[in-house]
């Protein structure tokens, strides 16, 4: 077991080298748009980001967890390869044929009448994007974690690049060199729509780079098994589309549920700025699933598999309170990450970090109706999920403004976390150590009130308190843990 973990903790650690060091570097570009564009600018940003999330996953819908489960079975593996790849490039096709066909009346609907590019832009990076999600799953589950991150990295390195080109370069030299050749693509017009085109030209560029990747395979497309795949899949697509609606309907709903005459798309700007603080939970979470799930697919048939499930579960919750109290205890520096004028907002940062936690938790405790072939629960979760979140946001923003959009989406998770864990133990049991994993949780909760009500006049002593205070809970861990004897193995 512990070979497996380490295993699994080994690509965890890659999948994060391009998940971390490349959303920090992506993550860079956040100070800089809190400075370029006012709150009410960067609220489009939020806004159309929010609805591209929703637009994966129904372009996606499902198929990436369908090519794990079915290309298990290596005699076939060409066939559920590029019959999914097929489905998905038609798919994706019939997307853009239909945008370009209706562009002005969605833009309409989304009050962007006067920049129907934007949503042109954006449909095209989320075609891309549902595209290469299947090269990339197939990387995944060949183990080349190295490959998938170098191809992850360039991709980011070239939307900051043409950024800072397009957002930071140009404008310079329009005012200093109006006649440079480097302005000839450049319109001051566009201003943050060049956040979009440089998002697309580097998924047009990953594409190009994964090519190889989506042809060095034999095509066979069986119609038959696709249909098997689609069957398997299509509670994955209602199960994603609604998780789609817990983490990202806040910031849809905000610009119609917040008072006109509290400027919604400020409050919106602010709220999802501020969401970004929370980054390093987030990409905790999504660099463990990417390793995660073709590892937990790979292992359902050890005779410890529950077990090694049990551990993983423990071993990241653990890692997340770490994060959570690094986050919040460090507070003072990372929040110079946005600008001042954003600085309100970071009353939800810690609402926001524990909700994430949750959602991370609650994917360690979903992977049996994956296992099990039952993804109608995992719609059935999703669904619940949204119902909360909705009416949650439609009760509580009008009241508490975006501080009610982050409390319906700790309460969300938490509620699907346990009706998770719930049916979990009833259709598949696992062994989990909640005993100690209401232990870490109460202490880390009690160590940031600590944090937060004792703290220190001198700011230097705040972090001092504050770094004792981390140490104390490593410590506790370590030792209840046994974490020098499991390195020594």
């Amino acid at each position: 077991m512990g070979s497996q973990l380490k295993k699994l903790a080994g690509q965890t650690a890659v999948y994060g080298l391009s998940s971390i060091l490349g959303r920090l570097l992506n993550y860079l570009l956040v100070p800089l748009y809190t400075r370029l564009f006012a709150p009410e600018i960067y609220g489009i940003v939020t806004e159309l980001y929010a609805y591209v999330t929703f637009l994966l996953i129904l372009l996606t819908y499902g198929m990436e967890t369908g090519f794990f489960r079915f290309a298990q079975d290596k005699n076939i593996f060409d066939k559920v390869y590029s019959s999914i790849l097929t489905s998905l490039a038609v798919t994706s096709t019939v997307f853009i044929v239909l945008l370009l066909v209706f562009l002005q009346p969605v833009a309409n609907v989304l009050q962007y009448q006067a920049n129907p590019e934007y949503i042109l832009w954006m449909g095209l990076i989320v075609a891309v994007d549902a595209f290469i999600s299947i090269p990339f799953a197939k990387l995944r589950l060949q183990n080349k974690a190295w490959k998938f991150a170098i191809f992850k990295l360039v991709n980011i390195g070239v939307n900051i690049g043409l950024n800072l080109y397009f957002l930071l370069l140009c404008p310079k030299l329009a005012i200093s060199n109006p006649d440079s050749v480097f302005l000839t693509v450049y319109s001051p017009n566009i201003g943050v729509g060049y956040v979009f085109i440089a998002n697309l030209a580097a998924n047009v560029l990953t594409l190009l780079m994964l090519l190889p990747e989506i042809f060095n395979v034999k095509f066979s497309f069986d119609k038959v098994l696709l249909k098997k795949i689609l069957i398997y899949a299509a509670p994955l697509l209602i199960a994603g589309f609604a998780g789609m609606i817990n983490e990202t309907i806040d910031r849809v709903l905000l610009k119609h549920l917040v008072a006109d005459h509290l400027n919604p798309m400020e409050q919106l700007g602010i709220y999802g700025a501020n969401y970004k603080l929370a980054i390093l939970m987030t990409l905790f979470i999504q660099m463990f699933r990417y390793a995660a799930e073709p590892f937990f697919f790979n292992n359902k048939n050890e005779h410890n598999a529950r077990e090694l499930y049990a551990k993983a579960t423990k071993y990241f919750i653990i890692c997340g309170l770490l994060i959570f109290l690094g986050v919040m205890f460090y507070i003072d520096i990372i929040k110079f990450f946005i600008d001042v004028d954003y600085h309100e907002g970071l009353k939800v940062v810690p609402i926001l970090l524990l909700a994430n936690l949750f959602l991370g938790i609650f994917f360690n405790f979903s992977i049996w109706y994956k296992l099990n072939d039952m993804t109608k629960y995992g719609a059935y979760l999703a669904i619940f999920g949204a119902v909360i979140t909705i009416v949650l946001n439609v009760i509580l923003v009008p009241i508490y403004g975006y501080v009610g959009s982050a409390w319906a989406t700790l309460i969300c998770y938490f509620c699907m976390m346990l009706l998770s864990f719930y049916w979990g133990q009833k259709y598949y049991r696992v062994p989990y150590d909640m005993k100690n994993a209401f232990f870490y949780l109460i202490l880390a909760m009690g160590l940031f009130l600590i944090s937060k009500y004792f703290r220190p006049r001198s700011q230097i002593m705040v972090y001092v308190l504050n770094t004792g205070l981390l140490i104390i809970f490593a410590s506790v861990v370590t030792v209840k843990e046994k974490v020098w004897e499991m390195l020594r193995r």
